[in-house]
């Protein structure tokens, strides 16, 4: 067995390890030890589907050091008018340069790429079987989110006989002319498939899309890094929110005003799950009229499809593709740093790298771990509708937490995966007025803040009257 020494052992390449040991790397002088059961680096990005993009501007993905695309604004397609999106091998690409490039290059990380972590210090190569023991001063587990995409996993229902079913990785090879398509699921990849076979022209009629929850869905016009954008969130999310007399109410504002938007609007969707389209995209999505609500799949036989709350037939030519279960599951909180034991987790909604590379910042140049927990606190991956009122509390909670720290505020202004450090950079009058104001961070007009703070009470107060309900 191999003995090795570092000050901390990464566990994990993905987006988020990559996120926050590049922080480690910019703001201290320690040592890492990376190690990680894929090939190269990018986590889950190595076994998504090849026609994937990112469902977020480039602009802000990735890590902090160096950017991702050059961002452009896409001149023709679905996204036309936004920020690029990096495509699945862009993403391998740029993360393999940066391990290559920056992290080896610096002489103090050693990557371990196909080798399994069996904790306590231990990991072991799956293909020498070489085993090494690591001897630390602190372990970093960005796994825990746990993702996980359908072509690693088996389906979360069962298949009986010669049935043709597929996780979306299979969609541009696939080996025959099919009669009619179902998606099983209603979040982001079956989304992703929907759009597939429409832009290669399959006909809506040939597609029946298994919903066992609508889900609200974000317009990808307002999550953009533009002084326009946070424009628009205020008016179409903001506003609205702080004048609803119920849950009821305060979804129908936002919808009306395009905070948030939905496939059917004769539906009232339950599931929020940080889902982004463009308008373009939602016109496309609406072109399917056939589908089904019915619950989750339980069983998909030659001709008949079962459902948890009845079934639908189906044929033997027909392709079911695998779009179910949660990619990004909704992880219980856990404190992220614990004495030599630091678990990555989101402190902004759905925003997983830049969560990473403050949690760390703040571990480099903090010292207290009560300190850092009480900047750091976790904000779970939103699952229900509900969870869209408690994650603006919980995000907002921490954005007064870090405008309370100067060194923190300061980092936030040029982080480049911090959207909104991208409108003080482009906009030299919002950056004079923060410097001559000695505010915090972008600090809003008096105007935009009493209405956030009038939305963040009137959220709490529509979450206390639903709470005694739900107990």
């Amino acid at each position: 067995m191999q003995q090795l020494k570092t000050d901390y052992l990464v566990i994990g390449s993905g987006a988020m390890g990559m996120a926050f040991s590049d922080s480690l790397l910019t703001e201290t002088d320690a040592n890492l030890i990376i190690v990680d059961k894929h090939h190269q680096p990018g986590g889950h990005w190595n076994d998504a589907y090849p026609f994937v993009r990112l469902h977020q501007p480039s602009a802000f993905y990735g890590v902090n050091s160096k950017n991702l695309g050059s961002d452009n604004i896409d001149m023709t397609g679905l996204n036309k008018g936004l920020y690029e999106l990096a495509s699945n091998s862009e993403v391998c690409s740029y993360f393999d340069q940066v391990m290559q490039g920056q992290f080896l290059s610096s002489g103090r990380v050693q990557y371990f790429p196909s080798c399994e972590y069996k904790g306590n210090g231990e990991f072991v190569s799956l293909l020498s079987n070489e085993k090494y023991f690591v001897s630390f001063k602190k372990e970093v587990d960005s796994t825990y989110m746990n993702v996980v995409i359908p072509s690693k996993r088996p389906p979360p229902f069962s298949i009986e006989g010669d049935v043709s079913c597929a996780p979306l990785n299979e969609l541009p090879v696939l080996g025959q002319r099919f009669d009619d398509f179902v998606l099983v699921g209603a979040g982001k990849t079956a989304i992703d498939a929907a759009l597939f076979l429409l832009k290669n022209e399959v006909d809506p009629d040939q597609i029946r899309w298994i919903m066992p929850r609508d889900s609200w869905i974000l317009d990808r016009a307002h999550i953009q890094p533009t002084f326009e954008s946070l424009g628009k969130l205020f008016a179409n999310q903001i506003i609205p929110g702080s004048e609803a007399k119920d849950i009821d109410d305060f979804f129908e504002n936002i919808s009306n005003a395009g905070g948030l938007l939905r496939i059917d609007d004769n539906i009232k969707p339950t599931m929020y799950r940080c889902s982004t389209v463009t308008q373009a995209e939602l016109k496309q999505l609406k072109r399917i009229n056939n589908i089904v609500r019915k619950g989750r799949v339980k069983t998909i036989r030659e001709n008949e499809i079962v459902l948890e709350k009845g079934s639908i037939t189906t044929t033997l030519n027909t392709l079911h593709i695998d779009c179910a279960g949660d990619g990004l599951a909704k992880r219980p909180p856990t404190p992220i740093f614990q004495n030599r034991q630091i678990t990555l987790q989101s402190v902004r909604t759905c925003q997983q790298v830049f969560s990473a590379a403050l949690l760390g910042y703040v571990e480099a140049n903090y010292q207290d771990d009560e300190k850092k927990n009480e900047l750091c606190r976790p904000v779970p991956h939103p699952n229900t509708d509900i969870d869209f009122l408690r994650n603006t509390l919980a995000d907002s909670e921490n954005e007064k937490s870090w405008a309370k720290e100067a060194k923190l505020s300061n980092w936030l202004k040029t982080s480049r995966l911090n959207a909104e450090s991208h409108v003080i950079k482009a906009s030299p009058m919002i950056k004079a007025l923060s410097l001559l104001a000695k505010i915090p961070f972008l600090k809003l007009s008096n105007r935009v803040a009493e209405a956030q703070t009038k939305a963040n009470r009137n959220i709490k107060k529509l979450l206390d009257l639903l709470e005694p309900i739900k107990k």
